[in-house]
């Protein structure tokens, strides 16, 4: 494929940036049948987030075209070759993942409305309503403000232009699987959808992946893309489980055993490597310090703030105390990952653990100094539940940078988590 001649015939009805209500993570597809299952009822409000505020969306990308892709969006609906994918293909070595009750549900589902207006040199955009509906705002979202910035960037350069930046953008994808390709024994996914540089880069890129790694490569997030491709969809849960849970408790003890209600409920519909713990919401440590015996017997971790060598090492110590062996356990290191940490964790860990890598923006968008003052640079935006039933919702992580709710709220998770001192670390993506 000529990505740069498709930029520069650009004509988005043909390519929009998100084309399919699949052209999502599928970590977001199991928690939404888990929500729509255990909490229909629940009424959440996600926002979208910019964490590099010198980043000025608002500026950068006109409101009539974001809005134009974001009603493209409310307008999509699953196809019958994506539903058929869905009920009939096999994730995880088990058939029929999704059940058929949440399929009616979804082949019929249009995503809600959302609510955007400016705002000292941001959008400020949410969604609210039920919680199983918004959720699956969030993906699209943050790839539609990711791929009109790249977009805005990109609408002044010439044919010859965009041709040799995807010629250097693409060298470099290829000479990161190059390097990759030496370490023998690496398991790597692409983690990519959320901050990608857009739909035809990521594409191209999990196509670099499977071609220069083989069985190296054990597939991608992005379930339009596994679909297309004939890869394994990838994903477990994420930090809005525990969110939206620890908001609805009532009081400090249950907000206490919310994190681990999530896992209980989990377990209940899930097996195998989809029993991976993510346990940064409210700091690492504390969560498995206090964590019932029953958890240690799951298959993995995931490690996605902090230090990632400081948490692979308190998962290892855990584990070992509590009777398990951690070379039959899986360690996922996802958070801001390129090829110099891939392969420096893997040589410390290999052997120890199984590894197991979720590569994300610097694969999908590694634009680093292609372009003048750093204009396709990647950049750190979230889509967050900031609310549940009018309860603000909090994540500690094991990084502070990473934090994010009211003050007051944070200080009383900190004490109820029991969260100690935490080392400040640069939030790159």
């Amino acid at each position: 494929m000529d990505i740069a001649t498709r930029v520069w015939n650009h004509k988005w009805k043909i390519d929009p940036i998100v084309r399919s209500l699949i052209d999502d993570d599928f970590y977001k597809l199991l928690m939404c049948q888990s929500v729509f299952q255990s909490h229909p009822e629940t009424n959440v409000t996600f926002s979208l987030i910019n964490r590099t505020k010198s980043v000025r969306l608002a500026e950068l990308i006109d409101e009539g075209e974001l809005r134009e892709q974001l009603d493209h969006i409310r307008s999509l609906s699953l196809t019958r070759g994506e539903s058929t994918w869905l009920r009939g293909n096999t994730f995880y070595g088990k058939r029929q993942m999704f059940r058929s009750d949440f399929m009616h549900w979804f082949e019929n589902m249009r995503l809600p409305d959302y609510h955007l207006e400016k705002r000292d040199g941001q959008y400020e955009l949410t969604f609210e309503g039920k919680w199983h509906e918004v959720m699956l705002w969030e993906i699209p979202a943050l790839a539609v403000l990711m791929e009109l910035r790249s977009r805005a960037v990109l609408d002044s350069m010439g044919k010859f232009e965009l041709q040799v930046l995807y010629a250097r953008a693409m060298t470099r994808v290829w000479e990161k699987v190059e390097k990759l390709r030496q370490v023998d024994g690496l398991r790597i996914a692409d983690f990519g959808t959320r901050r990608r540089h857009s739909f035809l880069w990521q594409d191209w890129c999990a196509q670099a992946m499977q071609e220069g790694l083989g069985e190296k490569f054990i597939g991608t997030s992005n379930c339009k893309i596994a679909m297309k491709r004939d890869i394994e969809a990838i994903g477990t849960n994420a930090h809005e489980l525990p969110m939206v849970y620890s908001a609805l408790a009532d009081d400090d003890a249950a907000l206490r055993q919310a994190p681990y209600q999530v896992l209980e409920d989990w377990q209940e519909e899930h097996d195998g490597n989809l029993r991976i713990i993510l346990p940064d919401t409210y700091g690492t440590q504390g969560f498995l310090d206090n964590a019932p015996d029953w958890l240690a017997g799951w298959t993995g971790i995931r490690i996605d703030s902090g230090d990632p060598a400081t948490g692979a090492e308190i998962s290892i110590k855990w584990w070992t105390d509590r009777g398990e062996d951690p070379r039959e356990k899986l360690v996922i290191f996802s958070d801001g990952l390129d090829v110099e940490k891939i392969i420096e964790l893997h040589k410390k860990f290999e052997g120890r653990v199984r590894v197991s890598f979720g590569w994300g923006t610097l694969l999908t968008n590694d634009f680093r100094g292609l372009v003048p003052n750093g204009g396709l640079d990647p950049f750190s935006i979230v889509c967050k539940a900031v609310q549940v039933g009018g309860r603000p919702t909090v994540k500690l992580s094991d990084n502070p940078g990473k934090a994010m709710g009211p003050a007051d709220e944070i200080e009383r998770y900190k004490r109820v988590f029991e969260l100690g001192a935490q080392s400040r670390q640069d939030v790159i993506v």
